[in-house]
């Protein structure tokens, strides 16, 4: 008989789903019908249940080029991933020795395009026109606040757990990290009108929402996107209360076509999914992406931004690196989920 690897004996995460348009707007399931701005919380609250027993909450966004059924796919076998192997080996991830039970939700939009230039600077534009002049930063709010609010208040200002453990993680891939960074800085610009990313206790300021990490796989964006296009997503001189307290991890590939020779062209310069991070407003770190037997210390993760030099294993195979987008989407291996799962446990 032959042995199953851990994935396929896994428990599946089977993720929840938030449909956009390309105007941002949330969508009713099943329809392209858009939820009226006025009923977006009573919509997600509604329609979104966090289970009680869940230590930790993710919010997935795709990238280029993903339709809805392939955005599952990623979100489902990345957490499936990664609750095996804290299954296997709970003493590899101190953090999380009251286990690890992950909950998701899949913010799914329109990405497909041309494997081309224009293509490329056509999903780009929207992922930015989706928050700057369409709704998805106010739904990407409403949709964080809620989680917040309905998983309870922290117990301490450091991190956001509840009383049942529940931290909350943002993970992306390719232009669905730049569409978090777009949303989730514009809803951060406006607290005003209906509760978007506020405060989780009115009037307590040692209380901020935050998040407990983001991970972002093959950014497509500028190497310079934090300082000039994101700046305000990080705690710091000048910048109370911004939403990322945890540290922001994005992994880069040397093999990574879109945001290297499609990025080049389409931006004149590669992006950070090829070449990592360059200027940003806060202290980074790099190093390289772990084997799932090699533990991360806590020193490794505890920076406002961590760049992880993934070459070694999201290189594909030669079809991959000669197809359009190279090794883009060649992110599901063990080594992404047990960088996740160490990002989770570090959070406690």
């Amino acid at each position: 008989m032959t042995a199953r690897t851990p994935a396929e004996s896994a428990p599946v995460v089977r993720p929840a789903t938030v449909d956009l348009d390309e105007h941002g707007r949330l969508l009713v399931p099943g329809t392209r019908t858009p939820v009226p701005e006025s009923r977006v919380a009573h919509h997600l609250a509604r329609h979104l249940r966090i289970p009680d027993r869940a230590t930790d909450i993710f919010v997935y966004v795709h990238g280029w080029q993903t339709s809805p059924a392939a955005a599952d796919r990623s979100a489902t076998a990345l957490l499936t991933r990664a609750a095996a192997l804290h299954r296997d080996a709970p003493t590899a991830y101190p953090g999380l020795a009251r286990g690890f039970r992950p909950w998701c939700v899949v913010v799914r939009w329109p990405s497909s395009s041309l494997p081309s230039p224009a293509g490329y600077r056509r999903i780009r534009e929207r992922a930015h026109a989706m928050s700057a002049q369409g709704q998805a930063g106010r739904v990407l709010g409403h949709l964080l606040g809620y989680l917040d609010a309905d998983r309870g208040h922290p117990d301490a200002p450091r991190v956001l757990a509840n009383r049942a453990g529940q931290y909350l993680h943002l993970v992306g891939h390719s232009f669905g990290g730049r569409f978090l960074c777009e949303a989730v800085q514009y809803a951060a610009d406006r607290p005003a009108g209906p509760p978007v990313l506020g405060w989780s206790r009115p009037g307590d300021p040692t209380r901020p929402f935050t998040v407990d990490s983001a991970l972002i796989f093959q950014m497509a964006a500028p190497r310079d996107a934090f300082a000039h296009l994101f700046p305000r997503l990080f705690l710091g001189p000048g910048r109370p209360g911004a939403p990322l307290r945890g540290p922001l991890v994005l992994t880069h590939s040397r093999w990574d076509r879109a945001t290297g020779f499609w990025h080049l062209r389409a931006e004149g310069r590669p992006g950070i999914g090829h070449s990592g991070t360059g200027v940003a407003p806060v202290p980074q770190f790099s190093t390289r992406l772990r084997p799932t037997v090699s533990p991360y210390p806590h020193t490794e993760l505890d920076h406002p931004i961590v760049n992880i030099d993934a070459a070694r294993v999201y290189r594909g195979g030669l079809a991959t690196r000669l197809n359009p987008a190279g090794a883009h989407s060649d992110f599901h291996h063990p080594e992404s989920a047990h960088l996740l799962l160490s990002l989770a446990a570090h959070s406690r």
